[in-house]
């Protein structure tokens, strides 16, 4: 427990060193190019602290929140479950493959435009555009962690007459892990990403819509306090949903073998 708790300060160490290494550039940037171009840090905290402290970035927050998070979870949920279901079934995964591989392939941006035309700019356009932009990188990787799997165990469980919910449980889901958890990471980066770029085309009420505002005053220090507030958001989340499964996925592993000298 104490091996473990001392592991997670020095990954939080070399994180923070990581994050303040990113603000150190930005500085260097703001002192290069100056204000026109990029806005100082400390500028751009206190635009932030102010939209925090006058309520004025909660609601936005919310929208995006709603926006990014629902369309994440609907397509891990639907990704992860095609991508085990073809894993499991041969020519499920073999029609599936090339659907998933165009749905991909597919522009961001274009999906926006058509979530656009089909929704409406105030309508789900953002949570549909992150919802096709998620999916596709669950599917693969669940799909690709089941044809990775040790095939030696599920023959042992079938010899041994496991229930299918109980090899599910016990072998297979395990043994995605390792494939969905960078899956899932990425996937929630990108549906922030996803999710502010169709809010800033479609003129919605998230933080899109007010970065898109602070564009057109040419506001800078705003624009990337909004930048900066979807960062945090995006860290909190990861901290929040990602971080315990990667934690249980750590105490699963077995620990290296001593050696003899040691």
């Amino acid at each position: 427990m104490a091996a473990g708790a001392m592991a997670r300060a020095v990954s939080w160490l070399w994180g923070g060193l990581g994050l303040a290494a990113l603000g150190l550039a930005w500085e260097t940037g703001h002192r290069a190019f100056g204000p026109f171009v990029l806005p100082a840090p400390a500028e751009a905290g206190v635009r932030l602290a102010g939209l925090l402290a006058d309520g004025d970035a909660w609601p936005a927050l919310a929208v995006t929140a709603g926006n990014a998070l629902g369309g994440w979870l609907a397509g891990a949920l639907i990704g992860a479950g095609l991508g085990i279901a073809g894993g499991l079934v041969g020519p499920l995964g073999a029609a599936l493959r090339p659907v998933v591989t165009v749905t991909l392939g597919v522009p961001p941006i274009a999906w926006v435009v058509l979530a656009l035309l089909w929704f409406g700019p105030r309508g789900g356009a953002p949570a549909f555009t992150v919802l096709v932009t998620a999916m596709p990188v669950v599917f693969a990787a669940a799909f690709q962690g089941l044809a990775a799997r040790d095939s030696r165990l599920g023959e042992m469980a079938t010899v041994y007459g496991a229930p299918l919910l109980l090899r599910l449980r016990m072998l297979i889901l395990p043994q995605l892990f390792d494939h969905l958890l960078p899956a899932l990471a990425t996937a929630l980066a990108l549906a922030f990403k996803v999710a502010v770029m169709a809010e800033v085309l479609g003129g919605g009420v998230g933080i899109g819509g007010r970065i898109a505002t602070a564009r057109a005053h040419l506001d800078l220090a705003e624009t990337m306090a909004w930048i900066l507030l979807v960062v945090a958001v995006l860290l909190v989340c990861d901290g929040l949903l990602l971080a315990p499964l990667r934690r249980l996925l750590a105490a699963r592993r077995p620990s290296a073998p001593v050696s003899a000298a040691g």
